[in-house]
């Protein structure tokens, strides 16, 4: 059985001060402490300890990087075990950097079954939990017969939280890429929520997968529905 010791004493073994300093600086939350362990060590541990999963959920909330690893071996999990467990893991999100890494490859397998627990993190009124449905969205269900769902999903976050938005915003704008003439009807039909809508359309815009025309038109059709500068002469 794995002891909470020597899983501090395993994270500090990878530890990087400045990668700790970095790291701190991009998730913006003082609140969270951090040992500084970068993805490929934390990943790496995540699958030496993959028949841990209960030792490690039973372990203190002290750190990130211990949280990261609950998420993480739980998420290799096969479906009837990851849900077991989900709860427990989507119960400890509390920053973006482990919401969005908390990617259960087995639930693309299992989107149906899925579904209902789906709606009910995305009616939950924690932040990132809610961010977790909308992310699981972004990475299990893009698909074309998805479209509907990704959709009235994003158009329901006006006024949500910042990580919400941002969330809802990323999954169009990953719709945009995927398949543009499905995205730019919805974003036309005006349902979106004004921020969630310039969200996507920046992120849109930055991505390599979109055309310069594409990119063009979404720029045209932010100022048409906004006004003010056009997307593209706006400073990120």
């Amino acid at each position: 059985m794995i002891s909470y010791d020597e899983v501090l004493a395993r994270l500090r073994e990878s530890a990087d001060e400045k990668y700790r300093i970095f790291h701190a600086r991009l998730l913006a939350d003082p609140s969270v402490r951090l040992i500084g362990v970068r993805m490929p060590a934390l990943r790496r541990l995540a699958r030496e300890w993959e028949g841990e999963a209960d030792e490690l959920l039973r372990l203190p909330e002290e750190y990130y990087e211990v949280t990261f690893l609950k998420c993480a071996v739980v998420a290799l999990l096969p479906y009837p075990a990851f849900c077991e467990r989900a709860d427990a893991c989507v119960a400890l999100l509390d920053n973006w950097a482990v919401c969005d890494a908390f990617h259960p490859r087995c639930i693309a397998a299992h989107r149906e079954e899925f579904l209902p627990r789906l709606k009910r993190y995305f009616e939950d009124e924690r932040e990132f939990v809610r961010r977790f449905a909308l992310v699981t969205l972004l990475q299990s269900y893009m698909q074309e017969e998805w479209l509907p769902l990704i959709f009235d999903c994003a158009s329901q976050c006006g006024g949500t939280p910042y990580y919400v938005a941002a969330a809802a915003g990323w999954l169009i704008a990953e719709v945009l890429a995927r398949f543009y003439d499905d995205g730019l009807e919805f974003l036309q039909k005006g349902n979106l929520p004004k921020d969630i809508f310039l969200i996507a359309v920046k992120k849109a815009r930055e991505s390599f997968r979109l055309t310069p025309s594409q990119k063009e038109e979404l720029a045209a059709l932010s100022q048409q529905k906004f006004g003010g500068k056009r997307a593209s002469d706006r400073k990120t």
